[in-house]
């Protein structure tokens, strides 16, 4: 499925956070949501980017939910939130049903397929921002100038 575009209703669905609890999408309006992809708990690159959506808590809090989305189970989800001490929720997106419907999920340069690092700010129910191509490194600061 292609990336969602901004002015598309964003898939409301259901996941597991990183504690066992459900999230639902459509029970947090009250302000944006930004739901960033990434490919796998504990690699360099998804660490770098966890760390800096951490480190910007403080300046998320009243503007935005913040959300790590990839298709790691629960326990690496736990493990990885633990290790760097991660102060928002990671859903776990296993066999990336959500991935897909946004369209986060594709062919790899390195061959087969997987999680495309991309990022959506939802308002109101609808896409508002979408950052494809996303670099690690300076992502946070990069959402939070369009909140």
């Amino acid at each position: 499925m292609p990336v969602l575009k901004e002015g598309q209703q964003a898939p409301d669905f259901v996941l597991k956070n990183d504690r066992g609890e459900d999230v639902k999408l459509s029970t947090l309006m009250d302000k944006p949501i930004v739901l960033f992809f990434y490919p796998k708990d504990d690699t360099p690159g998804c660490t770098i980017e966890c760390k800096e959506f951490r480190d910007a808590r403080s300046d998320f809090l009243s503007r935005a939910h913040v959300f790590g989305i990839s298709p790691d189970d629960m326990a690496s989800h736990e493990a990885f939130r633990e290790k760097y001490a991660l102060n928002f929720p990671l859903l776990s997106d296993h066999g990336h049903r959500v991935a897909e419907q946004y369209g986060a999920w594709g062919p790899k340069k390195s061959g087969g397929e997987g999680i495309l690092r991309t990022t959506f700010v939802v308002r109101d129910g609808k896409i508002s921002r979408v950052f494809t191509d996303v670099k690690p490194q300076g992502h946070a600061a990069e959402v939070l100038q369009v909140l």
